[in-house]
């Protein structure tokens, strides 16, 4: 059937016939005429729709409730010197579905608690649908940067027995009946009777995967769920979130920050120039001053630091803080937030603790570091985070041990390094964080479409 999108009626601006279909956000009904405002879904603007008596069934129109579905046959009309630059003059105007009265997202400004409780619905306010447009471009953004770069798209594996994270931190996967679970003599269940004859998770990352296709395409990129089981209700933290991995052979730590800058410019430019509408809702609804700090972004200098001259350069400042900078441990939000402050924009913080870090990065010479780099940006803090990872086997099996990493179950990966291994790097970057980042919104429970959060499994 014929169908004209809304969003292609904007950017064609041109006077002539035209059928849309989609909801009726407002109605604003008087004696003689009216004003329908329709929303199609494939952009943030309402088309206004003016409706008279001339049509037969006015009055029936005139009582059309918000979030009706309509379809309308009428001529687009150019209204340059108003404040929308066309409208649609009604020749046709049919209710498609039914709407009551009590239907939840009416339009007036909603909490957010409602909305959460209301996500099945939420998408149909305006800054939903703004949040979750730009999600979409972003997502191209992200699969343009790396197929344009000649990197390979891998679909790793979330189902694993490969424990890259820790354990604690993943969620259990299992066909036994968890209510006559079958033990050893050891006392401990016994997994041989499991679906995969061993214990397996929902993964946690696929970076081990990742790195044994870089070893093979030299550039790869993951793009996908991931699950952690941290209980934790912070504003930043859910159960279920999307992971961005890149692991690129022959690469170094220099290198991989080039990447890393390279890669969010590209994807903050894509979205300032394909989401222009949403970014200009959310600059002028969510945080003022939002477009120009993304566009301050594209050019400025990355700042690269190490972990020991953040600290010197905490400690001599006069301010009190909070949590005191340490040597040997992270660094705070605040912390976080002052650096971004100082240097004027995003800053590379490298060369970190090797004792708060994981097992397979690269262990500097100084034997007390490792080649591992957080990239903080202003008004968010850490973004991404990565290393250069541990190519000597020697190396990485004597840190293993350290850290009492069981080397069978991932014997495979440890082949990355027997056979022509090489220096290699990667990051993660957790997609919902970079989308809070685009768009200011500031709960990664509002740029999920159904959030994952502890105690919160709805829908």
């Amino acid at each position: 059937m014929k169908r004209d999108r809304i969003k292609r009626l904007f950017e064609e601006k041109q006077a002539k016939e035209a059928t849309v279909y989609g909801w009726v956000r407002t109605n604003r009904a008087q004696a003689q005429f009216g004003f329908l405002n329709v929303n199609d879904g494939s952009t943030i603007l309402n088309l206004q729709v003016v409706y008279d008596q001339a049509l037969k069934n006015f009055e029936e129109i005139s009582k059309f409730r918000v979030g009706m579905s309509v379809k309308i046959i009428g001529d687009i009309i150019l209204t340059p010197n108003a404040k929308q630059p066309l409208e649609m003059h009604a020749k046709e105007v049919v209710m498609l579905g039914d709407c009551p009265e009590n239907y939840p997202i009416q339009p007036k400004r909603h909490t957010m608690e409602f909305l959460r409780d209301n996500a099945h619905l939420r998408a149909r306010t305006n800054m939903f649908n703004a949040v979750f447009r730009i999600r979409s471009v972003a997502a191209m953004a992200i699969h343009s940067y790396f197929q344009s770069n000649g990197y390979l798209y891998v679909h790793t594996p979330l189902i694993t027995c490969a424990d890259c994270e820790g354990s604690d931190q993943m969620f259990k996967v299992t066909t036994l009946d968890v209510n006559n679970l079958p033990y050893a003599e050891d006392g401990k269940v016994d997994f041989s009777k499991d679906l995969f004859g061993k214990q397996a998770f929902i993964t946690g990352s696929g970076q081990l995967q990742g790195e044994t296709f870089a070893m093979a395409f030299s550039d790869i990129y993951t793009f996908g769920p991931t699950f952690r089981t941290e209980n934790s209700n912070t504003k930043t933290h859910a159960n279920e979130f999307w992971m961005i991995e890149p692991e690129m052979a022959f690469c170094d730590l220099n290198g991989l920050m080039d990447i890393e800058e390279e890669m969010l410019k590209y994807v903050v430019k894509y979205v300032l120039d394909n989401a222009k509408d949403e970014i200009n809702f959310c600059d002028q609804f969510i945080e003022k001053g939002l477009k120009a700090r993304l566009e301050k972004l594209l050019v400025s200098n990355f700042t690269r630091i190490s972990h020991h001259d953040v600290v010197d350069l905490l400690l001599k400042q006069k301010t009190k803080w909070e949590f005191m900078p340490s040597y040997t441990d992270d660094i705070a939000k605040e912390h976080e937030k002052f650096l971004t402050e100082h240097f004027n924009g995003p800053v590379f913080v490298t060369d970190w603790p090797k004792d708060i870090k994981a097992w397979y990065m690269k262990v500097n010479p100084d034997n007390k570091t490792v080649a591992a780099v957080d990239l903080l940006v202003p008004g968010s803090g850490e973004l991404m985070g990565g290393s250069q990872r541990e190519e000597n086997l020697d190396v990485l099996l004597k840190r293993m041990e350290e850290l009492h990493i069981d080397k069978e179950p991932i014997d495979w990966y440890l082949d990355t390094r027997r056979y022509g291994g090489n220096i290699h790097s990667g990051f993660g970057m957790g997609f919902e964080r970079l989308i809070m980042y685009l768009t200011g919104v500031e709960n990664i429970r509002d740029v999920i479409p159904y959030p994952r959060t502890p105690k919160n499994c709805e829908y």
